[in-house]
């Protein structure tokens, strides 16, 4: 399993639908909604999905609840990770 980082996420982002083209993903994005960011849940749908793949991780049906803003998607995704490393 791989650990999700910022720049992953980024790239998870750029890849998605979603993405406004006025919206600079390589500034300090960690605290921003998604929604601040011009992302609407069929993108964070999207970028669940690659997580999965990426991280080799389970992500659970409620995870829209977790997928706040980048930061908390990366502190959530990345407790998911060591715990299933247990």
């Amino acid at each position: 399993m791989r650990e999700l980082t910022l720049d992953g996420l980024r790239t998870m982002m750029r890849s998605c639908a979603g993405v406004d083209e006025l919206v600079d993903l390589d500034s300090d994005i960690a605290d921003l909604s998604f929604e601040d960011l011009g992302y609407d849940s069929l993108a964070l749908l999207e970028i669940q999905s690659r997580i999965q793949q990426t991280c080799g991780v389970k992500v659970p049906d409620d995870a829209l609840e977790h997928m706040l803003n980048p930061a908390g998607t990366i502190a959530w995704v990345n407790s998911l990770i060591l715990a299933a490393a247990a």
